[in-house]
């Protein structure tokens, strides 16, 4: 079991920066997938970035250039650093890991103001 608590959400204007964190229960070493979907109201929950434990990373087009994930074993912890915000960002941000089964935290709300 996996238990997975984002932080970092907020309110920004385009342009502005934020970092998410989502800190994991226990070691994050062994699972093999995590990253960050999220859901803007009345769309379905897109797919923004993931990163393997060995590294490798990918990106939603939409987002390329502009996020950065990064993952620290030692912390049990993945970020992800937002930068160049636009409103169509605006979104709940949800933490995500894959172990045998997909795990998720309970979302935090990433807000753009134009």
């Amino acid at each position: 079991q996996v238990q997975l608590v984002e932080s970092g959400g907020g309110l920004v204007q385009a342009g502005g920066s934020l970092r998410l964190s989502c800190a994991a229960s226990g070691s994050i070493i062994s699972i093999p997938v995590m990253g960050w979907y999220r859901q803007a109201p009345g769309k379905q929950r897109e797919l923004v970035t993931s990163i393997l434990s060995t590294g490798n990373t990918n990106y939603a087009d939409s987002v390329k250039g502009r996020f950065t994930i990064s993952r620290d074993n030692a912390k049990n912890s993945v970020y992800l650093q937002m930068n160049s915000l636009k409103p169509e960002d605006t979104a709940v941000y949800y933490c995500y890991a894959f172990k045998y089964q997909a795990y998720w935290g309970q979302g935090t709300q990433v807000t753009v103001s134009s």
